[in-house]
């Protein structure tokens, strides 16, 4: 017990462990959201809107941590940057990314999202209209082998391969919407602060939500959903949204930005042994194959590099909210 104390506590100081909590609670949001969706009779809009009305004050709770890291006061302009960057980060990509657990397994949605920086280069290849590396569209090209081996085991396993089809096309939205997201907060980052700006986004984002829900949802079915569908959206809000965010941010402080990203990208293997272990989700090796590809292209990607920040702040906005 002693040696594993201590295990923890140099794991802590180092910025090891706050990582690893980053990376498995990220993986675990579409656990969470296929167990909300088996625990009754709940549609996308209902649980996204209980996971960011449960995550609304810690959201706020993120903007206080940040205070005093140096940023100035907010403009008129910046509120409005912020907004955009909500409603097309956190509530547009998160709804789509909803909507495609529906009918796609947890693994092959994690697949689908962790392929987004190819997305970010085609988007900067046109901004920049320059032809990336041959180097980088061969990692590229392999994203897209893995993804697509990924793919045919869900169809494989699949009842409906249309339902397939439909969920791959909405967690695709949701990378791209996402990427989009990357793309506009460069800025804001050196600006504001990465933890401020993820707490003021997603605040604004489950503002929209809230919104969204109240005027297309059911908000008077609210108390007749099972306690467990409740506790799945509250355990995703606070696990899979908030805290990662903050163990983030604390690992960058200790360790830098490239080595908390290196060991964040562990996030797609825990989600697929994290879907095998609770969902009891077919796990093939095929699908392992897939998983090994995406990964591989991912790491061997080299996105333009973006202006210095502080070194108490991330490089890049945390994993996907989505």
């Amino acid at each position: 017990m002693e040696f594993l104390r201590s295990t923890m506590g140099k794991w802590a100081g180092d910025g090891r462990l706050y990582a690893i909590l980053s990376a498995a609670g990220f993986s675990l949001k579409a656990v969470f959201v296929k167990l909300g969706y088996a625990a009754g009779p709940v549609d996308a809009l209902t649980l996204l809107a209980l996971r960011m009305g449960i995550a609304l004050p810690l959201f706020g709770w993120l903007v206080w941590m940040a205070r005093g890291n140096g940023h100035g006061r907010l403009t008129w302009k910046d509120g409005a940057a912020i907004a955009a960057l909500g409603a097309v980060g956190y509530y547009l990509s998160s709804l789509f990314d909803f909507y495609g657990l529906e009918t796609i397994s947890s693994g092959l949605e994690r697949l689908i999202l962790y392929t987004y920086p190819t997305l970010v280069l085609v988007f900067q290849t046109f901004i920049v209209r320059k032809l990336p590396p041959s180097a980088t569209v061969q990692a590229m090209v392999i994203c897209y082998v893995g993804l697509g081996i990924g793919f045919m085991h869900d169809l494989s396993q699949a009842g409906h391969g249309h339902a397939v089809w439909v969920g791959a096309a909405w967690v695709f939205a949701s990378a791209v919407t996402y990427a989009c997201y990357y793309l506009g907060t460069g800025a804001m980052i050196v600006r504001i602060g990465s933890m401020r700006l993820s707490g003021l986004a997603g605040a604004a984002s489950a503002l929209m939500v809230l919104a969204h829900f109240l005027l297309a949802g059911h908000p008077a079915a609210l108390a007749a959903l099972p306690k467990a569908v409740w506790w799945n959206a509250g355990l995703m809000a606070v696990l899979s949204t908030v805290l990662p965010v903050y163990w983030m941010a604390l690992a960058i402080q200790r360790m830098g930005a490239a080595q908390a990203a290196a060991i964040g990208s562990l996030g797609p293997a825990l989600t697929m042994l994290a879907s095998w272990v609770l969902l009891k989700e077919p796990m093939s090796v095929a699908q392992i194959g897939g998983l090994a590809l995406v990964m591989f292209g991912v790491s061997r990607l080299k996105p333009k590099p973006r202006a210095a920040v502080p070194a108490a702040e991330p490089a890049k906005p945390a994993k996907l909210f989505a």
